[in-house]
């Protein structure tokens, strides 16, 4: 691994939001590089250890929370400065979450470019300063079980919500209605699945008194 930093790492799996990111960043004279999930992610830092990480929360593969347990749990990687970008974990609860297994600073989205990169360039400078010991295996997935089980509730709730109101509109009101609830529909299937490997994995672990 390179360990001479230089780079903003960018990862989202939103291909328009990845490239407004990445154009921003050059244009103001950062090097980027970009990947789509966290498992992208750890391929592009063993190659070259990156100055400062933007990533997305919600991503297949590898979402952002799993992605900043394993920098932190590595020594090698665990000063990198992390921020968060999600326009679906913006509770206070969400926010403390991510603050505990480590993130640097949290934007929710949509992002306004000129607070972000006036940003960018102070965690750049200021680098990573908490110094706090990561989370165990067991303390991260209990707490990130319980943030996806709040989530998936709120998805149920919208998703529930939506179907009865799309009963109302138009036909023609109907077909932009269901982009958005199609979208809502695959981002439960995604915390679905995500709970579901959690909670074979806690299986694992001694139960806990």
């Amino acid at each position: 691994m390179n360990t001479q930093p230089g780079y903003v790492l960018v990862i989202d799996d939103v291909p328009d939001i990845l490239q407004l990111l990445d154009t921003t960043l050059k244009f103001k004279g950062y090097r980027v590089v970009t990947a789509y999930n966290g498992l992208e992610a750890l391929d592009c830092i063993q190659k070259e250890r990156p100055a400062l990480i933007v990533t997305d929360i919600m991503m297949p593969k590898m979402d952002g929370f799993s992605l900043v347990h394993r920098l932190r749990l590595n020594p090698d990687t665990r000063d990198i400065p992390v921020v968060f970008l999600s326009a679906t974990y913006v509770t206070p609860e969400d926010k403390s979450f991510a603050l505990t297994i480590g993130v640097t600073r949290f934007v929710e989205k949509p992002v306004d470019l000129d607070e972000f990169l006036r940003m960018i360039d102070q965690v750049i400078k200021q680098g990573n300063p908490s110094g706090q010991e990561p989370l165990n295996e067991y303390e991260f997935y209990v707490g990130y079980r319980k943030r996806l089980e709040i989530k998936l509730k709120q998805k149920n709730t919208q998703i529930a919500r939506d179907e009865h109101l799309l009963e109302t509109l138009s036909e023609k009101e109907k077909d932009s209605f269901k982009a958005s609830l199609h979208l809502a529909i695959s981002e439960r299937e995604e915390i679905q699945q995500l709970l579901d490997q959690i909670y074979k994995r806690l299986k694992k672990f001694p139960k806990q008194k």
